[in-house]
């Protein structure tokens, strides 16, 4: 039947269309808050070895939240040291949920968990260790409706 063929055809260009722009995840780590709460004290630290200079990467961080998070945002203090010391600081700020409240990400319940995007199409100059420590940068102490933080460094494959 041709009207198979085509389907047929149509579906084997998509899956070698997506399957030469993949991505592969180099590292994934998150830290429990306790009580999910995330105190200023607590402060979230990943230690991502490196062994790949030449490839490009995405680093990501994770949130969970609950609905009952009492913000529309977070501010985070990011300190980033490598291999040889450096230390670069950022102060991000990433929106959790609209202006009306509907929470962005994706999640069921009371849960929503989100993917913020921290550095993207970056080279690790050197290989070793980077240490990237995160800690809230809310105007009050104790954060509650924080289940976890993490991280993700994705590999980007280039179409071949």
């Amino acid at each position: 039947m041709p009207g198979n063929r085509n389907i047929f055809a149509v579906a084997a260009l998509i899956m070698i269309l997506t399957s030469s722009c993949g991505r592969d995840i180099v590292f994934t780590d998150s830290s429990e808050m306790p009580s999910a709460t995330w105190s200023i004290g607590n402060v979230s630290e990943f230690d991502i070895v490196v062994s790949d200079t030449v490839t490009a990467n995405d680093i990501f961080f994770t949130i969970r939240t609950g609905t009952s998070y009492p913000y529309r945002n977070i501010y985070l203090f990011v300190t980033t040291t490598s291999p040889d010391e450096k230390r670069l600081t950022d102060t991000l700020q990433y929106y959790l949920a609209d202006e009306k409240g509907k929470w962005y990400g994706k999640g069921f319940g009371d849960v929503r968990e989100l993917l913020l995007p921290f550095k993207t199409n970056v080279f690790f100059p050197l290989k070793g260790t980077y240490q990237i420590r995160v800690q809230h940068g809310m105007r009050i102490k104790d954060l509650r409706g924080v289940y976890d933080f993490g991280i993700r460094v994705e590999k980007i494959n280039k179409p071949v």
